[in-house]
């Protein structure tokens, strides 16, 4: 038996200090801004212990002996690759791929650092083995992890250390026998509301000079002094799931986590001041590649949704055999197609690092460099071909419960396919994955979790085989020469 929905809610009800809107949160299960959200992801334990998923979605530990998600699982073969990523799209078609950051994200990234325990093997091997000895813990218990790995922003002008607080982003306060203590923020907690521990790193590079924010552990949420500050909450302000399908349901939340004077002991410290450790534990090991391959998986799987979504829009106003709006949409599948052949071209373009099969690591930056563009490109073209369509809708589903109101509704919101009540929920739903805040946040997501654009070029720009370029225009200019050009014209001329 895997994990179950029950009892990661059970696990949620821990004493973890969650602050909205002025307030301390005494049950993320049940408050009105997060109960849904937290609901969406017990929903994945219950979808991989029903025994009709449960072979495909969980393997068992070696460790344990206990059934647990196949984010988990370290790749051995192309196979296990294919069946990992069956695994990790089958809970992203739950929430149609909205729940970015669910629990396969994380434990994605921690898979690959494991791939490259070496990197901190040569770091230091008593914290080698204790990200080894977390890895087994939280693999077998099947945790819900979430991270936070980027600092506040405050002076980007200004490194970390010059900071006009010392403190703005976690780093070394003391240590002692037991462990160290922290102090300082980080950000941005996408999931924490409902994860059960927390990785603090650093995918910024840090200089020398910095090496007490050069760490890195991974604490419970519970753990005292850890604070967590919601952004505001779009389910909280959702007035119903009719009107706010998405955002009423699948909003995974972010937030500011600060550490204010946490001790962490020493078995949960994988890196201690090493700046170069630090950023080698995400581009060195395989962290970084697994990670945003999940996410890739997920976008895939979003971007059917979207397609989905736009088709439905057309066919609603009678607008999908205008030759202008068949062009938009047969260019939007090309791009959703696009995302899916990158995942698979990984998988099958992928190869072995330390024993491991792992996927293409350049074709992985291409995705995320392509679809950082392609997003809110694929929504500025939804927004397009639905006109005024997705403003002028009642203003909730309460409209319906006038009569009078509801009459007018019928009159008015006609449409090409079906009737007025499954137009306005439609459109409702399209609204909430193009416009809304909730969509808004997503967008902004999509453009910037993997880093800012230039980053994600660069990093495609390192991957990239160019040695094989080279060799191809190589092999060309060296099929001729100057002195064959001149043969060649005396030839001609005899």
């Amino acid at each position: 038996m895997s994990k179950t929905g029950n009892q990661h809610l059970k696990s949620l009800r821990d004493g973890r200090e969650v602050y909205l809107n002025g307030k301390k949160i005494k049950d993320v299960t049940k408050h009105p801004a997060f109960k849904n959200a937290v609901a969406a992801t017990a929903n994945l334990y219950d979808f991989q212990s029903d025994p009709k998923n449960i072979e495909y979605m969980t393997f068992e530990s070696p460790t344990s002996k206990k059934r647990v998600n196949r984010c988990w699982q370290l790749t051995k073969s192309y196979d296990e690759l294919v069946l990992r990523r069956k695994s990790i799209s089958s809970w992203a078609k739950l929430s149609a791929g909205w729940l970015g950051r669910s629990p396969d994200h994380i434990a994605s990234s921690m898979v690959g650092q494991v791939m490259g325990l070496n990197v901190f093997e040569n770091h230091s091997p008593d914290r080698a083995k204790a990200l080894l000895d977390y890895f087994n813990w939280a693999r077998d218990q099947d945790h819900y992890m979430t991270y936070v790995i980027i600092n506040p922003q405050a002076n980007r002008n200004k490194n970390i250390s010059e900071q006009k607080d010392e403190f703005l982003a976690t780093a070394v306060v003391d240590e002692d026998s037991e462990g160290i203590t922290v102090r300082g923020g980080k950000m941005l907690g996408t999931g924490s509301i409902m994860a059960n521990e927390i990785l603090f790193a650093n995918i910024q590079p840090l200089m020398p000079g910095e090496e007490k924010y050069a760490i890195s552990f991974a604490i419970p949420m519970n753990t005292k002094g850890l604070k967590i500050m919601s952004r505001k909450s779009y389910e909280e302000t959702a007035t119903s799931t009719y009107d706010y399908p998405l955002s009423s349901r699948f909003d995974e939340n972010d937030a500011l986590i600060y550490c204010d004077d946490v001790k962490v002991p020493w078995e949960r410290v994988f890196i201690y001041k090493d700046t170069d450790t630090a950023r080698a534990q995400f581009q060195d090991t395989y962290a970084h590649y697994m990670q945003n391959y999940q996410s890739q998986i997920r976008l895939m799987i979003k971007m059917q949704f979207q397609i989905g979504v736009a088709r439905r829009i057309c066919e609603t106003i009678g607008t999908l055999n205008m030759p202008s709006v068949s062009e938009k949409l047969g260019q939007m599948a090309a791009q959703a197609a696009m995302v899916e052949g990158l995942v698979y071209g990984m998988e099958s373009g992928g190869g072995y690092y330390n024993g491991y099969y792992v996927p293409d690591r350049n074709l992985m930056y291409t995705a995320q460099v392509l679809t950082q563009q392609l997003y809110p490109e694929f929504i500025t073209s939804m927004r397009e071909i639905a006109g005024g369509g997705l403003i002028m809708l009642p203003s909730s589903v309460k409209d319906f419960e006038n009569p009078e109101i509801a009459r007018y509704i019928h009159a008015t919101q006609n449409s090409a396919v079906g009737t007025s009540e499954e137009k306005v929920k439609f459109m409702k739903l399209a609204w909430d994955a193009i416009g809304s805040e909730f969509a808004s946040r997503h967008t902004q997501y999509e453009m910037f979790y993997a880093g800012a654009q230039f980053v994600t070029r660069g990093h495609a720009l390192r991957t990239y085989d160019w040695n094989r370029s080279k060799i191809l225009v190589d092999d060309i200019l060296n099929s001729y020469n100057l002195e064959d050009m001149f043969e060649e014209k005396n030839v001609a001329a005899e």
